[in-house]
């Protein structure tokens, strides 16, 4: 596209080029308005690509009401987002672009090729050919004075008057995929109102000492039960599985609960959280199995063969038992049951799989356009919300998109 052709351009402008902004694109061309995206980055949906490289976790099975509670505070402003285009619709949308679907075994839902690639081809080969045109290394930086849009370029700065202008930038997660969160100075030098930006979906630091560190950073424990109590008596409990790192622990297990594990560590500083090592145990059992004769064993043999406590759960054990307790076959049973890890600051928000905070809903009209500015909309995850991983933050931004597309089509009629 010629510098003039962007100059003079009235097409609506989507800044970012990740799953909202895409959604919110495909909107508007099938509405047949002119549509041109445009991504800092040297290709669009990079974060997306990266998501789906362990598996294309697209969407979850669960009923509504489960699957709306995942959003937390902000359930009520999510469950209008998704009245239209929920999990449901999502998949349907996924069919019609050729790509089958499959339900796994925790209810996730999985494209059969377990793949974003394909995915993506297949929408970006629609979009095409609905005349969406796309911009890469054009990276915005905010309004002239005029109103227009500042692009920065490899060939300098370049100026776009756009009709409408759909912000899709992202968080502060992943910053070398685009999401760097640049935009927060941008839109508060306008009165937007920003809650801070946070991580979600993250580890926390443990300070775990260097023998256990060195020999089990990196070791996952599988098929143990997590339950922590806020201060506000609010217990948590989840089985799965989560890693311990060299900072601490991270995983999905940990992931689940970042959010209350977050809020309680700003309460208190630190949080602490309980670990079932033998679930489907219970407490008196397992106390007979520690205590039962082992003859010429060791202990750590013992609890292997009775427990089937070994490896990084042992160390686990020994890292954060006392001695004392560890020689006491009750204190010990205790620890197996419920082994206290007290966890400190969250991991830094660079590392974070996605954000927390963002632009307030409350600085939002109907159809997700900004009180202040007239004409701008916002969709994914720069809005202030979060959720777990398991495809709630996928399913979120695909509808705020198309929530923000169709706010930009009825402003608009209005305008017009």
């Amino acid at each position: 596209m010629s510098d003039t052709a962007i100059a003079s351009s009235p097409a609506i402008a989507i800044i970012g080029g990740g799953p909202a902004g895409l959604m919110a694109a495909e909107v508007l061309a099938q509405a047949g308005m002119a549509v041109d995206v445009y991504d800092a980055m040297p290709s669009v949906g990079r974060k997306f690509l990266l998501a789906g490289v362990g598996g294309m976790n697209i969407t979850h099975s669960e009923p509504l009401a489960p699957f709306l509670s995942r959003y937390g505070e902000r359930e009520r402003e999510l469950a209008q987002l998704l009245a239209d285009f929920g999990p449901d619709a999502l998949c349907d949308w996924i069919h019609g672009l050729g790509i089958a679907t499959f339900v796994g075994s925790s209810g996730r839902v999985f494209p059969t090729d377990m793949k974003a690639a394909p995915l993506l081809r297949a929408w970006l080969h629609r979009l095409k050919g609905m005349g969406v045109r796309i911009h890469v290394r054009h990276r915005w930086l905010g309004w002239t004075v005029d109103g227009s849009l500042r692009l920065a370029t490899a060939e300098g700065e370049k100026h776009c008057k756009a009709s409408a202008t759909v912000l899709a930038l992202g968080g502060a997660s992943w910053p070398r995929l685009g999401s760097d969160g640049a935009w927060q100075p941008l839109l508060a030098a306008q009165g937007v109102d920003i809650a801070p930006l946070r991580p979600a979906n993250c580890g926390f630091e443990v300070a775990w000492s260097e023998h256990f560190r060195e020999k089990f950073a990196g070791a996952p424990l599988k098929s143990v039960v997590l339950w922590f109590a806020d201060g506000s008596g609010k217990e948590y409990r989840k089985q799965g599985e989560f890693v311990v790192s060299d900072a601490g622990v991270e995983g999905s297990l940990i992931y689940a609960h970042a959010a209350a594990l977050r809020e309680e560590v700003a309460r208190q500083g630190r949080a602490t959280i309980h670990i079932d090592l033998a679930p489907g145990r219970d407490l008196a059992r397992v106390q007979a199995e520690v205590a039962h004769p082992r003859g010429s064993r060791s202990l750590s043999s013992h609890l292997q063969s009775k427990l089937g406590i070994t490896g990084v759960k042992a160390g686990l054990l020994r890292e954060c038992l006392s001695k004392e307790a560890f020689n006491d076959p009750v204190r010990l049973a205790e620890g197996i049951k419920a082994l206290p890890i007290t966890l400190g600051e969250p991991r830094p928000l660079v590392e974070a799989i996605s954000t927390a905070g963002g632009v307030r809903f409350e600085a939002l009209e109907r159809g997700l356009m900004l009180r202040q500015l007239p004409g701008v909309f916002c969709a994914g995850e720069m809005l202030d919300w979060e959720a777990p991983t398991g495809g709630y933050l996928l399913t979120a931004c695909f509808a705020s998109g198309r929530m923000a597309g169709q706010g930009v089509l009825d402003w608009l009629a209005r305008v017009r």
